[in-house]
């Protein structure tokens, strides 16, 4: 049974394993996660040291998350075909390598590089976590090991700031930034001996159907990263692209869409596995999970790119400074995230609506705050808004996943898993691209005057608190759609959908 250890030794001792497993994978997922955010308050320096352009600097951010989402899918597959351990170490290997190049880049080109390396060794590593935790544990153990997940996706993401300028004001603003890359050797090579021991075997791995699901469907991996691509372009190359024909490419990238879910559609028709089981999103909890996390995504992990870069260019911050003025959201949403998995039972997708509102007016509180306050006094005051962001999204990331993957079956774990955190890593890649071009735009028309970024600072939030409008009404339409299809108020809990339910 998916709620029992796959450790023979049986008992307390097996309980006892699966948690140690557990603990090597949520290690590691905070290792990936941590490096989405880690880099913002490394950017200044990054910039000085190796003479990067606007674009490059969001490449470092966006091709990492970009690469990390584009793995995730097929990285999904291949656990659930080949072994989740197998992958999982595969990932964490690659990841490890991946940060020792990014710490040694002698030039943008090479950290670029090294960046969409590593954020592949993370696409590897995150989908075998969730269909891990799946595998391992059912009921209210589940809901459980999800909190903690979701308590390491927030603070991860949110700590990286605080982390990252504590290391470049003890390594020095020069060569610090690299630190930032460095730091992730010793904690690899420790998961890598650790997740020999104690991870599971993928049972499903064996069998036939599994055999047969080892192609990666190549078709919809290059259809799928052409579309994403083609939609980040425009964004992020906007300053250095003039006139407005680059933004035909949102038309070619709805096209590859449609010709991506055209060709998914024929695998399927065809008996052959596809990169997406389009089928999964005939669960309604499922598609708005993924929607909702996506914008949400956008939102909140784009005010780390912009508010470092006002804080520590535009006010004159240091790294650790920037750092600590952005803790208030880490402490938030660590402090709410356990409490979400605990309840999301009882409360349901409405749980998922009241973090989402909260993050919005935590959002909308930063803008005020940067409009009514000047100076470096901006900064200190914007932590109180971040912390109500923070608790907020505290109680988004960990219930939605619980409930998003509520009526998918474990077989389906992996890929299912796989698809709602490339929504996560796709909604912060656009996030940080369509925010970043704002902030950039209106930098750029005031040259750079202490207003301009306090101007450009607002118009990029307006964009992020948009991005979580979203999120939020995609909530509400599930709670509104629940209740007229004769839900009541309360726990909802929705049985798994079997595998041939979804052939």
């Amino acid at each position: 049974m998916a709620g029992h250890s796959v450790d023979r030794s049986g008992g307390r001792e097996s309980g006892t394993r699966r948690w140690k497993a557990l603990a090597v994978c949520l290690a590691a997922g905070f290792m990936a996660l941590l490096d989405v955010s880690i880099v913002n308050v490394a950017l200044p320096s990054v910039r000085e040291g190796l003479h990067t352009t606007e674009s490059e600097l969001q490449w470092v951010l966006s091709g990492y998350a970009l690469s990390f989402g584009l793995s995730l899918v097929p990285a999904g597959r291949l656990g659930d075909a080949r072994g989740r351990r197998r992958v999982f170490m595969v990932g964490l290997a690659l990841f490890t390598v991946a940060s020792a190049a990014c710490g040694a880049a002698q030039s943008s080109l090479w950290l670029v590089i090294a960046r969409l390396v590593q954020g592949m060794g993370g696409g590897l590593i995150s989908p075998q976590i969730s269909a891990l935790i799946q595998q391992m544990f059912s009921g209210r153990e589940r809901a459980r090991a999800f909190g903690m997940f979701g308590t390491v996706v927030g603070v991860s993401t949110a700590v990286g700031p605080l982390l990252g300028g504590l290391l470049i004001q003890a390594a020095g603003a020069t060569e610090g930034w690299r630190w930032v890359f460095y730091v992730n050797l010793p904690l690899g090579i420790a998961l890598l001996i650790l997740g020999g021991r104690l991870l599971p075997d993928t049972p499903s791995a064996a069998t036939g159907r599994a055999r047969k699901a080892q192609s990666l469907d190549p078709v919809g991996v290059v259809l799928l990263g052409a579309a994403v691509v083609t939609v980040l372009l425009p964004f992020v190359q906007a300053q250095q692209w003039k006139g407005d024909a680059k933004w035909l490419l949102l038309i070619v990238a709805a096209v590859l869409m449609t010709l991506f879910v055209r060709w998914e559609s024929r695998c399927s028709r065809r008996s052959t596995e596809p990169l997406i089981a389009l089928s999964l999103f005939r669960i309604r909890s499922y598609w708005l999970g993924c929607l909702l996390i996506l914008f949400h995504f956008a939102g909140f992990t784009s005010i780390f790119f912009v508010t470092t870069l006002y804080l520590q260019s535009g006010l004159h911050f240091s790294a650790l400074e920037a750092g600590i003025a952005i803790t208030p959201f880490a402490l938030g949403s660590g402090a709410t995230a356990g409490l979400g998995g605990r309840h999301v039972l009882q409360y349901g997708r409405s749980l998922v609506a009241w973090g989402l509102g909260m993050t919005a007016v935590g959002l909308a509180g930063t803008v005020v705050t940067a409009h009514e306050v000047s100076g470096r006094d901006t900064g200190w005051f914007l932590m109180l808004p971040l912390l109500l962001a923070g608790l907020g999204s505290g109680l988004v990331i960990s219930p939605n996943q619980t409930l998003t993957l509520a009526q998918v079956p474990v077989s389906r774990g992996g890929s299912a898993g796989g698809v709602l955190q490339t929504g996560q890593r796709i909604g912060a890649s656009v996030g940080i691209a369509g925010v970043g071009s704002v902030f950039f735009m209106r930098l750029n028309s005031g040259n750079g005057s202490p207003d301009a970024w306090s101007d450009a600072y607002q118009h990029g939030l307006v964009f992020s608190v948009a991005f979580v409008l979203v999120a939020l009404a995609a909530a509400l339409c599930d709670i509104w759609t629940a209740r007229s299809d004769g839900g009541r108020r309360g726990p909802r809990r929705p049985s798994p959908v079997s595998p041939e339910q979804l052939r």
